[in-house]
């Protein structure tokens, strides 16, 4: 062979054995990346998915509570703290955007299905269960390998395909009910026959020792088990009962509390601001606007009902202590079996704090000691006992913002959420403005899933400090429940409220320097209203928002189906009471005729005796309610759903309407002692605007229907003052 020739060979062995090791080289790079792929997937977190319902903006200790939640404050400290951060007002939308990253509407639950309008029950928005084709987190987690696991309410529908087994679960324990008894399956609201609990889809009994906050945690630890038998990770989804009503906690914890709130929720709600100054999640200079006007002022009440209000918030405060202390036990198993340090963990709740107190109307608690319920003072949260915070400690809650669950004030809107794990920063407390449906996209990207655009948008730029908004500053971003609209955009806000304490005309703040929205700026920036309400309208035509019926509101509705529910259940023994009562009056008007033919001299003087006795104490009972209104003004304008604000709201309450009950009182006082009818004209007629006042309310204002008992009385009073007025005759001069 030639030198060439030779040449030629060694060239081409070279270029070939180039090549051979250029192969070799891309084979290694290719296992490499494969290896570091499946390394990147093994290390993929955990996720814990705590949501606490009703919980609100200040009630964990690490945003200035006083309640003990060290578990949640623990990783407050490791983790980061949203500030600005939004639900809805409701508890299902909350859920239906948290599970999908969409909106409420888009998702198919923009109201509660207990309390969605009859003309909405057949729009695709409000069919109170996920939309078909919208698939939840937990699906789309599950389709990259995590093994997904839910326990407690879920509230997004039971009906077939609707439950979280159907919903991308591998195993789940879930109550689909606005709520339930935390110590047994009884139901807890009128609505429901019993609490509807069902697992992995199929109808399920409670354990003879429930505690609800217990058991779920239970539940959880058995699902995750200790990591040895499945390397994937795990998606949890803890969604607590607590601190829904009713209101139930294991003694030993209430007992921590009896005399923490003993000096009324205005202090409280003062302390609530100063500790959100004093955590930084506030400027010191934030105003705090006035209470709602359904809260009565505390040193109005009776000594008895102070004491009741002290032990239901103690209650209160135990019962999410005892949710703490079980979250714990959660955590303590992940770090025993050495799955903590990889576990992101979120805890955030559902709206604000709940203003409902069902125990202070007597058509409820009729309903209540028929299932075997204790209410009052005297109750420690046990099994059988109900409580609720009513409207003055919800305020207290949502401090500094204004109103609460049901409503868009902050208030009702703005709640708690924190989030720590691998890779997170540290004591952080994130400022930026976000929404619930923000979490979905987060978890997803942070555990590697793929999604279509989703209304949410990702909260990991904001925490890993690559930007200091999710939403740039003309973003709008809607929100609609129930009536009750918002639009944020930038540091504005402008909103609307349905409910009976809100305020139907739309106003704007600055929730940045104003979270407790005590300055409408919308005179001042007519521009920016128009604007931003322009943005809203086409949020709402977007994602298929209805037009309320006149009228509704949300807690009005529910008060609607609660007293037709209450009724039904009580339509036997009304109607057999009422069958007795009719016999009795034939049998009286029978026996009375007789008597009357037979002895009529007799018969008259008797009736008037009957009549002037039946007037007087009539008389006396519309002086008892006028010591009533000028002792306890506030609580008795709380019950008509009237307003008494300050020294001129108090006076003016005692003087028209105690002048209005104790002239009509000394009236028909003044018939009876006289034996003249003459004196009952004026007491029917101021009964009688009584009661058509009531009427009124009862069409005018939301959740009125609780007016019924005592309309009822009052037309009882006004019978009796008519028949008073057809048996005493006007005396001669």
């Amino acid at each position: 062979m030639s030198r060439r020739g030779e040449a030629m060979g060694q060239g081409i062995s070279r270029r070939l054995t180039s090549l051979a090791c250029g192969l070799l080289a891309l084979v290694a790079t290719g296992l490499l990346g494969l290896t570091g792929q499946a390394q990147a997937a093994s290390e993929r977190p955990n996720i814990v998915l705590i949501l606490v319902d009703d919980a609100g903006y200040t009630d964990f200790g690490a945003y200035g509570s006083e309640i003990a939640t060290p578990t949640i404050d623990a990783l407050a400290a490791r983790g980061a703290r949203f500030s600005n951060f939004h639900a809805t007002p409701m508890c299902a939308p909350s859920r239906a955007m948290l599970m999908t990253g969409l909106d409420s509407h888009t998702a198919g639950v923009a109201n509660l299905p207990e309390s969605t309008p009859r003309a909405h029950r057949d729009l695709p928005a409000y069919q109170g269960r996920l939309a078909q084709g919208v698939e939840t987190v937990a699906t789309r987690l599950k389709r990259v390998g995590y093994r997904t696991y839910m326990a407690g309410k879920w509230h997004l529908g039971h009906g077939p395909g609707d439950l979280p087994d159907a919903h991308g679960f591998d195993r789940s324990f879930a109550l689909d009910a606005t709520g339930g008894d935390n110590w047994d399956e009884r139901s807890y609201f009128p609505l429901y026959a019993k609490s509807p609990w069902f697992e992995d889809g199929k109808p399920a009994t409670l354990p003879k020792d429930f505690y609800s906050s217990e058991f779920l945690v239970d539940q959880m630890i058995g699902y995750i088990g200790d990591g040895s038998g499945d390397a994937s990770p795990f998606f949890a989804y803890l969604p607590f009962l607590a601190i829904h009503i009713p209101v139930q906690a294991p003694e030993a914890f209430v007992r921590k509390y009896e005399a923490t709130y003993r000096d009324g929720w205005a202090a409280q709600r003062e302390r609530r601001r100063q500790g959100a100054v004093r955590t930084g999640l506030i400027a010191a200079d934030a105003p705090m606007g006035p209470p709602p006007r359904n809260v009565a002022e505390w040193n109005a009440l009776s000594p008895e009902a102070q004491a009741l209000a002290a032990r239901s918030m103690a209650i209160n405060a135990a019962m999410l202590e005892a949710m703490d202390h079980h979250f714990g036990r959660l955590v303590d198993h992940l770090r025993a079996t050495g799955q903590y340090d990889n576990t992101l963990f979120v805890v955030l709740s559902d709206n604000g704090p709940e203003a409902g107190d069902p125990v202070a109307e007597p058509l409820f608690r009729l309903w209540l000691r028929r299932q075997g319920y204790e209410y009052g003072a005297d109750i420690r949260g046990g099994p059988g006992t109900y409580a609720a915070i009513g409207p003055g400690w919800a305020s207290a809650a949502a401090a500094p913002g204004a109103l609460y669950k049901f409503y868009t004030g902050e208030g009702g809107l703005r709640v708690p959420l924190i989030m720590a794990g691998p890779g997170l920063p540290r004591g952080q407390t994130v400022r930026a403005f976000s929404i619930i449906s923000d979490i979905a996209p987060t978890l997803l990207e942070i555990a590697g899933a793929e999604h279509p655009p989703l209304h949410g948008r990702s909260l990991l730029p904001v925490l890993n400090g690559q930007t200091d908004r999710v939403y740039g500053p003309d973003d709008p971003v809607g929100l609609e429940a129930a009536g009750d609209g918002a639009l944020f955009r930038g540091d504005y806000k402008l909103t609307r409220n349905a409910g009976a304490w809100g305020d139907p005309a739309w106003r704007l703040y600055d929730i940045v320097r104003d979270p407790g929205e005590t300055t409408d700026l919308a005179r001042a920036q007519p521009e920016r209203v128009a604007a931003m309400l322009a943005d809203y309208q086409a949020y709402a035509t977007a994602v298929g928002a209805a037009e309320i019926p006149e009228g509704f509101s949300a807690d009005r509705q529910i008060a609607l189906n609660l007293a037709a529910h209450i009724l039904a259940d009580l339509r036997a023994p009304l109607m057999l009471g009422l069958g007795v009562l009719v016999l009795m009056v034939g049998l009286a008007v029978f026996g009375w005729r007789r008597f009357a033919r037979n002895r009529p001299e007799r018969a008259a003087r008797l009736g008037r005796g009957i009549a002037r006795g039946l007037v007087g104490l009539v008389g006396l009972l519309m002086v008892a309610i006028t010591l009533r209104i000028w002792t306890q003004p506030q609580m008795f304008a709380a019950t008509l759903g009237l307003a008494a604000d300050g020294p001129v709201g108090v006076a003016s309450l005692r003087a028209d309407l105690g002048g209005f009950f104790g002239a009509g009182g000394l009236f028909a006082i003044l018939a009876a002692l006289r034996s003249d009818r003459r004196w009952l004209g004026p007491a029917l007629i101021l009964l009688g605007l009584a009661l058509t006042g009531r009427v009124i309310s009862l069409i005018a204002s939301g959740g009125g229907v609780m007016q019924i008992p005592p309309m009822i009385v009052e037309a009882v009073l006004i019978a009796i003052l008519a028949f008073g007025w057809r048996i005493l005759r006007p005396k001669l001069a």
